[in-house]
């Protein structure tokens, strides 16, 4: 018999022996060397959440295509449903899971240089920021938590809960902007979104108190500088255990206009009577001092919860065509706009000044049915804006006019069937478009026309860096990061129409 303080040493020795084995195979000493040139800066590139890359540094374009190859892949553990962005710095990636691990990898090697753990899932993609001569991330939590990490060390700075209602959550990508002649010049913009639509079809629960709003947050010490909610009016009770008016939810990326000190956010749908004003819509804001500017609906009474799928549906039910995805602020003959796209399926220009719609077009022939259609998010470029849709088709609109310039149906590869759609978030890199379905594969598109130039099956095992056993599945709201001749993919992704499981992270290069 081992006495037990010798089991102790021995088991002890063995797990010393087995960390010595794998930090041997898969572990970085290197430091962090972040980048400031050239870099994908939050979840759309940059404050205009364009998902656009052209800079030289990043060679992945429509020749360099068929030297693109899988580098390494990381497998999460225990994760069924990859829900965080990843995010390129320098020689690190940055990426939550829906454990709540933050991880930061080496760009080369995949191979972990620390992981933070945050109190619930994250999926907000991580920003990196240098603030004060120090490099930091930021990120935020499905408990509607805020976290400021060292992004050398992962050790926590600071962290603020930036909403308290029961069923706040932080889904969105924060923004950073330096203010100058601010008493707080270094400030985070955090959008704040909810599960209360899925609460709302609790019988018993007293639907729906939750508003969206926007929190500036102090990036040195994290401090509430302003908040703002959507909707001005407070819920009250509209009838016995019913409440309202509610919803207003933002689950993307704010947008940036430096030229006006404004901000811009778009909102999800209400979840109980009244409809405001502020839901399903483009709202304009001052970057300053967080005061509403402008708002434009793009469906009127459109109330939803998850009850609308269920027998107890109550009559209200709108169609659930809010907006999922950030407005894109564009230039076009030395004149800036913004474009947005709704679930509904159609695309929309606005003036950056007052929100007035300079054109519309409808990407389906039907945009008073359930939404479903641009769901989490399209890309611009010089020319055109690009938008892939539930429909299983993918579109390039001309930003001068709206015009349609092309258009194709992709429909799912044999034996997935089941998982069809193409609505994740687009990203553009030089002349080549990429797009991840429910269907799990990964596709690059000539922007020009939309024929597929490049395919990759992601809906497989893998042989992952970290010894997780992972594999591929359907691709949803994480989008595609392009920097440095390096391509970021995540697969697996379960949302609300059942995707096909995966835990695992893709990096690709074309060198």
């Amino acid at each position: 018999m081992i006495k037990p303080f010798l089991l102790s040493s021995v088991l002890l020795f063995i797990s010393l022996a087995c960390f010595a084995a794998y930090s041997a195979e898969c572990s970085t000493d290197a430091l962090f060397q972040p980048t400031t040139q050239d870099a994908w800066l939050g979840w759309g590139a940059n404050h205009n959440n364009n998902r656009f890359s052209n800079a030289a540094s990043n060679p992945i374009n429509s020749d360099s295509l068929p030297r693109l190859t899988l580098k390494w892949a990381y497998g999460f553990d225990q994760v069924r449903s990859v829900i965080g962005n990843p995010a390129l710095s320098g020689n690190r990636i940055f990426i939550g899971d829906e454990n709540g691990k933050v991880h930061s990898l080496d760009r080369d090697s995949g191979c972990e240089d620390w992981i933070f753990q945050a109190d619930n899932g994250v999926r907000t993609m991580p920003l990196i920021e240098e603030i004060d001569g120090r490099w930091l991330v930021f990120f935020g939590d499905r408990s509607a938590n805020f976290y400021a990490v060292d992004a050398l060390t992962g050790r926590q700075l600071w962290k603020v809960k930036v909403d308290n209602h029961q069923a706040a959550i932080l889904t969105g990508a924060p923004q950073y902007i330096t203010l100058e002649n601010e008493i707080s010049p270094y400030r985070i913009i955090v959008p704040v979104s909810s599960s209360e639509e899925g609460l709302g079809a609790v019988p018993v629960y007293p639907c729906c108190t939750f508003q969206g709003s926007v929190v500036s947050l102090d990036a040195t010490s994290g401090n509430t500088l302003w908040k703002t909610r959507m909707i001005q009016d407070s819920p009250r009770e509209t009838t016995e255990g019913k409440f309202g008016p509610s919803g207003a939810a933002i689950w993307s990326a704010p947008t940036i206009d430096t030229s006006l000190n404004q901000l811009y956010v778009t909102t999800g749908d209400a979840y109980s009577p009244p409809a405001d004003i502020a839901t399903d819509a483009v709202i304009a804001m001052n970057l300053v001092n967080g005061e509403i500017i402008w708002r434009y609906q793009g469906t009127a009474d459109d109330i939803w919860t998850v009850a609308c799928m269920t027998p107890n549906a109550f009559p209200e039910c709108g169609p659930d065509q809010d907006f999922g995805s950030p407005a894109i602020l564009v230039s076009q003959q030395h004149d800036a706009f913004l474009v947005s796209g709704q679930k509904s399926g159609i695309v929309r220009a606005h003036k950056r000044e007052t929100g007035e719609v300079l054109w519309q077009t409808a990407l389906v022939k039907n945009t008073e049915e359930f939404g479903g259609k641009i769901v989490w998010g399209g890309a611009a470029g010089t020319e055109n804006s690009y938008w892939g849709m539930g429909t299983n088709e993918i579109a390039a609109v001309r930003l001068d006019d709206g015009e349609v310039i092309w258009s194709r149906t992709i429909p799912p590869v044999n034996g997935m069937e089941s998982h069809p759609g193409l609505e994740g978030p687009v990203t553009i890199s030089h002349d080549v478009l990429f797009s991840g379905s429910w269907d799990g594969m990964l596709r690059a598109l000539s922007t020009a026309d939309g024929k597929t130039l490049w395919a990759f099956n992601t809906a497989r095992d893998f042989e992952t860096v970290n010894g997780v056993k992972a594999n591929g599945g359907s691709m949803g709201a994480v989008g595609q990061v392009v920097e440095d001749g390096m391509l970021l993919v995540t697969s697996g992704y379960i949302g609300v129409k059942n995707g096909a499981t995966g835990n695992v992270l893709l990096v690709f290069t074309s060198e």
